[in-house]
């Protein structure tokens, strides 16, 4: 091999730094697993979205749901502008709790955002949804059917058998009263997390609690750079769901997905959703900001904040907060936090893991 000179190892090296600040997708993209995971995510919390309602969302989850209300704030100042990377912000935040999981629904009394597109479709890449598993889809069916809510798959359906994978769960997507959309999912004897199959007899609750929440990725390889390699989530399940029954589930014809579940200790699965066809969703608004109505925000509890930080600086997916932020009081259910983005955009809440962010 011909030797460099002096010249030519300061233009490889210049090269390097150039590839090297790339875009943040594709240093994903093109990582390699590292031998040992830079942060460790001990479990995720609660997931939260925005509405512009906040009455009118409790009243719709504990009705509908079942969903409890089990903590209510409202905050502003300082640290809470840092946190959302919003100036002048007020907002108010209910915790809503089912079974072991919980949501957060925050309202931002200022600033107002912006409504959710109404083309929204499924295969949008900014699309965020929980899965809420039942023990009787007929009956839930019928009792979202009572509550008038708006259908996002054109009824309930059932995965085929030719499908190891997912081959006789039951599911059905639905849409709050922001649009955002909500899966029920009854899994068949044999599949999903065992306390998903009450064992005493006919079970005393129709929704049990969140099993996952599920995001639109553009690359699961990428997603996978990410979530597994860098933050320590470890791949509990995938599979390639095509058909009739997917297409009218998703409501996206010719829908081809290949899904992948992750999970940490505790809390549910994020599973990501990669549209192999079509391949026309669009990607996460460049100005998205935590007060727009599409605004959805996962809680990862980990015990070494500083270590977070420091890798979210080096790896560079982008920062929604202004930093690490100190907040006055630990009334959200953490102290410390911050808000950054995964390689799709969608944001991922970042906070100290010494609470408990399940019911209390």
């Amino acid at each position: 091999m011909p030797r460099l000179s002096p010249f030519g190892y300061r233009f490889v090296i210049a090269v390097l730094l150039l590839l090297g600040d790339s875009t943040h997708r594709l240093c994903f993209a093109g990582a390699t697993k590292p031998a040992a995971a830079p942060i460790q995510v001990q479990a995720v919390g609660c997931i939260g979205m925005t509405v512009s309602d906040l009455d009118r969302s409790v009243d719709f989850y504990a009705r509908a749901l079942s969903f409890e209300k089990v903590a209510e704030l409202e905050v502003a100042g300082n640290a809470y502008e840092q946190l959302a990377g919003i100036f002048g912000v007020r907002s108010r935040t209910a915790r809503l709790a089912l079974g072991s999981e919980c949501l957060e629904l925050s309202e931002y009394l200022a600033p107002r955002g912006r409504p959710a597109p109404v083309d929204a479709r499924s295969n949008d890449r900014w699309f965020q949804h929980v899965a809420i598993v039942v023990t009787d889809m007929d009956r839930a069916y019928q009792r979202l059917r009572q509550a008038k809510v708006e259908h996002a798959s054109t009824g309930p359906q059932r995965l085929p058998d030719w499908n190891p994978s997912a081959g006789g769960i039951q599911a059905f997507y639905f849409r709050d009263p922001d649009r955002h959309v909500l899966e029920v999912l009854q899994f068949p004897s044999g599949k999903g997390d065992p306390r998903w199959h009450p064992r005493d007899g006919k079970p005393d609750r129709l929704f049990l609690g969140i099993d996952h929440t599920a995001i639109v990725v553009g690359d699961t390889e990428a997603s996978l750079s990410f979530y597994r390699d860098a933050l320590g989530m470890e791949i509990k399940g995938n599979s390639e769901n095509w058909g009739t029954e997917q297409e009218h589930l998703n409501n996206v014809f010719g829908a081809r997905l290949r899904i992948t579940t992750l999970r940490s200790g505790r809390g549910p699965g994020i599973e990501l959703l990669e549209y192999l066809a079509p391949r026309d969703g669009r990607p996460m608004p460049s100005d998205e900001r935590a007060n727009d109505l599409i605004h959805w925000q996962t809680t990862l509890l980990t015990n070494d904040l500083e270590r977070a930080m420091d890798w979210v600086r080096t790896r560079r997916p982008p920062l929604v907060s202004v930093g690490l932020v100190t907040l006055p009081d630990a009334r959200l259910g953490f102290s410390r936090a911050f808000l950054a983005r995964d390689p799709d955009g969608h944001v991922m809440l970042f906070a100290n893991a010494e609470t408990n962010f399940s019911k209390r």
